[in-house]
């Protein structure tokens, strides 16, 4: 049910916005099993439905008028919860909405619910949330990836047209490979961060996933801008010009610094590149300097970020307030409040900023991030997009990765673009042989976030 065929059904006559939604709910409750909402707001839809119907029959439609999105559950809704899948702000109730969402709703768009998520968005699997796992909607038996894992599936499991995510370091386009959909990760301050919980604020990006370009790239036109309430918003931003297919120039990851990959991905991955020149691209193999240093840099800067951001819940102001024998309430409401994975990232971060080690490891991360950076600038003054795999592997199953270090490497190929804040898009492209979404991906350089979501567009057309 893609939202431009909806739309332009309904205008038609053949069918309304409070039959999609009812479709949308039916959806969401045959499939709870696949716990991909924290909350549902089924009252709330269909009295938004109802209007969006009336606006429709008064040719008053708006841009996104009855578009129904889906929103991670650490992006600020007033009226539904925003818990962070966890136990320290269980029951919270936001005074505000995000950037976003007041864009969303201005244009038309329908608020469906709030998607489980990765714990404070720190997980690679979606089996940190507090409140439960998600299950990928191609195979139950197997995680759809994180952060954003429960947007994700709310999207391929047909619960909405579009869903909102964040993406800290590949949080939404590593579930959109593991469920076959498209994901994508905006140039950092293109979108506002404005009513997002923060992860790591450097890096932390709010995005997009959706079955379809045409909807991505609506969403996107609505809630892209300047907003003046997040420090970190770009004002007067040029987006770069489209360019013709046989005028592109794609940079490509060379295949034999594919290390750790599953052959599956390898042998789609140059049926990935040999579509792109299908199209008519210049596609050739380039390495990209510092990538040894992608995952190293990344993880310092990220949980020194997060350890700083997350200092702020401490059981006094607000979240939760745990009993303490010694009166120690902040220890005891932490202890509680956090699970593993967040305390494990709260004290990593802790050590790097600490006296003695700041230098040796926070610098050290923040110098790696210019080199990367400027490796990526280089890069995109001979080439317009740079082109690789999302992930190394397809969605593995639940439980199976137990070792912290081996399942952040399954972020190798993200995290680069967060530290660089370059735009990136994952692209469904095929399965493998377990029948499992494989996921590839284009980057470009600054603001060039329409000019890969066209090249992506050109590939899915062919």
């Amino acid at each position: 049910m893609s939202y431009t065929e909806d739309r332009s059904t309904i205008i038609a006559g053949g069918s309304t916005v409070r039959s999609t939604v009812e479709t949308f709910l039916t959806s969401i409750e045959e499939q709870s099993s696949l716990h991909a909402f924290l909350h549902v707001n089924t009252d709330g839809v269909r009295c938004d439905s109802d209007a969006s119907d009336e606006r429709f029959a008064a040719g008053l439609a708006r841009p996104l008028e009855g578009l129904v999105v889906a929103v991670k559950d650490n992006i600020s809704v007033t009226g539904q919860p925003l818990t962070c899948a966890s136990r320290m702000l269980e029951g919270f109730g936001p005074l505000y909405n995000a950037t976003v969402i007041e864009r969303l709703m201005d244009a038309g768009a329908l608020v469906i619910g709030k998607t489980n998520m990765d714990e404070f968005a720190m997980g690679s699997s979606n089996e940190t949330s507090a409140f439960g796992i998600v299950r990928n909607s191609v195979d139950p038996s197997r995680v759809p990836g994180g952060s954003s894992g429960g947007s994700a599936v709310a999207v391929s499991g047909g619960m909405c047209h579009v869903s909102l995510g964040s993406d800290t370091g590949g949080s939404i386009r590593q579930p959109a490979a593991f469920t076959g959909t498209y994901g994508l990760k905006p140039t950092y301050g293109r979108i506002s961060r404005y009513g997002l919980v923060a992860f790591a604020s450097s890096l932390d990006q709010i995005g997009i996933f959706s079955r379809t370009l045409p909807d991505m790239q609506a969403t996107f036109d609505i809630i892209a801008g300047y907003d003046q309430m997040d420090a970190t918003s770009v004002k007067n931003v040029s987006p770069l010009p489209s360019v013709s297919a046989d005028q592109l120039r794609i940079a490509a990851l060379p295949v034999a610094e594919l290390k750790g990959c599953d052959p599956d991905i390898i042998a789609a991955y140059a049926g990935y590149l040999d579509a792109l020149r299908a199209t008519g691209a210049v596609v050739e193999e380039v390495s990209l300097p510092y990538s040894e240093l992608w995952i190293p840099t990344y993880f310092i800067l990220a949980t020194a970020e997060a350890s700083s951001n997350l200092a702020r819940f401490d059981g006094v102001r607000y979240g939760l307030r745990a009993e303490a024998e010694d009166g120690d309430i902040t220890t005891a409401s932490r202890s509680d409040g956090f699970g593993p994975e967040v305390q494990r990232r709260i004290m990593l971060g802790t050590f790097v900023l600490s006296a003695g080690y700041g230098e040796a490891y926070y610098t050290k991360a923040q110098q790696a991030r210019r080199l990367i950076s400027d490796a990526y600038a280089k890069i995109f003054e001979s080439y317009h997009a740079f082109a690789l795999p999302t992930t190394p592997t397809t969605a593995f199953g639940i439980g199976d990765v137990k070792d912290p270090v081996q399942m952040w490497l399954s972020d190798y190929f993200t995290v680069s673009a967060n530290i660089a804040g370059i735009p990136a898009l994952s692209v469904p492209f095929g399965t493998d042989s377990k029948g499992l979404p494989i996921g590839m991906q284009l980057q470009g350089p600054m603001f060039g976030d329409e000019r890969i979501m066209d090249i992506a567009a050109t590939l899915a057309s062919r």
